[in-house]
């Protein structure tokens, strides 16, 4: 029947578990943001500091990379299971993007 309905009672284990797992997650989530929030400080302090161009820029480049990885690897849960094979295609195309640049960036500067 179309209107026949299934629901399942959960044990008071299972209760447990879930709650122990979404805590688990949120307590790791909120230390990636506050993990992005440190490093947004860091590249700002930089800025804020007057320090030289050629060495800002490297300094923020890599912080936003780090914040790129903490953003896929947690906001987007990519570290659930199942993830795998996508986050091996994702990380490997950053990767050939990356040694593309710097490449190119080398050829044009020398």
């Amino acid at each position: 029947m179309a209107h026949d309905t299934h629901t399942h009672v959960r044990s008071q284990a299972e209760y447990q578990y879930i709650r122990r797992q979404r805590a688990k997650e949120m307590r790791n989530q909120l230390t990636s943001f506050a993990m992005m929030i440190f490093l947004t400080l860091i590249a700002f302090t930089t800025v804020a500091a007057d320090f030289s161009p050629y060495l800002i820029t490297p300094i923020i480049l890599l912080l936003a990379a780090v914040q790129v990885v903490l953003q896929l690897y947690h906001f987007m849960h990519m570290s659930n299971k199942g993830h795998g094979m996508v986050a091996f295609f994702m990380f490997s195309g950053m990767f050939v993007a990356f040694i593309t640049i710097l490449a190119l960036v080398t050829i044009v500067w020398w």
